[in-house]
């Protein structure tokens, strides 16, 4: 594994990449962060956007992202309540990584079979 010295200090890269990994890992992490790459969202907004997802599991999404400090959530005192999230500027230094998914999946999404059945619950209606 390649390591970098530091300021007398090693770093071992293979740790830090799965420190960062684990950041974005869980079924729906990523597919938030894309969302909130291009907007604020409510909650009933990204539950919408986000086909299959269940409440309680984009709640405990959110609040890994938020403790991970990648997303911010602001309460408006009004009723009824108005919650919004938007990714951190932390988590705007991802952009260029996002912009190099989506140009790999225009060059080689196609390419990809597609897996039957969608993830998670069935969204109301189907």
């Amino acid at each position: 594994m390649e390591k970098q010295t530091m300021a007398n200090r090693e770093i071992n890269m293979h740790e830090e990449m799965r420190r960062a990994f684990a950041l974005l890992s869980g079924k729906w992490k990523l597919e938030i962060m894309w969302l909130l790459n291009q907007r604020i969202y409510r909650f009933g907004e990204l539950r919408k956007a986000i086909p299959g997802i269940t409440q309680h599991m984009l709640t405990a999404q959110l609040r890994e992202l938020e403790a991970d400090g990648l997303v911010s959530r602001t309460v408006f005192a009004e009723v009824p309540l108005r919650v919004e999230y938007e990714i951190t500027e932390k988590a705007r230094g991802l952009g260029p990584t996002m912009e190099a998914l989506t140009a790999w999946w225009t060059k080689y999404g196609r390419s990809v079979p597609a897996k039957p059945g969608a993830r998670g619950r069935k969204p109301k209606g189907s």
